[in-house]
């Protein structure tokens, strides 16, 4: 419960300061992502009460899409706002 109020949180923050963010297309994609993986596993979380990880390659954790989304958008934004 307290991880999908934290992503609940999260979102609305994204969305709240929607403004701010950068207006080039790379900037919204990553933002768009992030905001994607977010809602993806505060669904599961409030839905089901867990996330469900599907992706399993036996020697790294599990993970599922929503997660790849936000891990490929954080790592994109932090080279973004490092580049200016």
């Amino acid at each position: 419960l307290i991880l999908g109020i934290i992503s609940l949180l999260v979102a609305a923050g994204v969305i709240y300061y929607y403004k701010e963010l950068p207006k080039d297309k790379v900037g919204q994609t990553l933002w768009a992502l992030f905001l994607g993986g977010v809602v993806g596993n505060m669904v599961d979380r409030f839905v089901r009460g867990y996330v469900i990880d599907f992706i399993d390659f036996g020697w790294w954790p599990a993970f599922n899409m929503a997660d790849v989304a936000i891990t490929i958008s954080v790592i994109g934004i932090v080279l973004l706002y490092w580049k200016d």
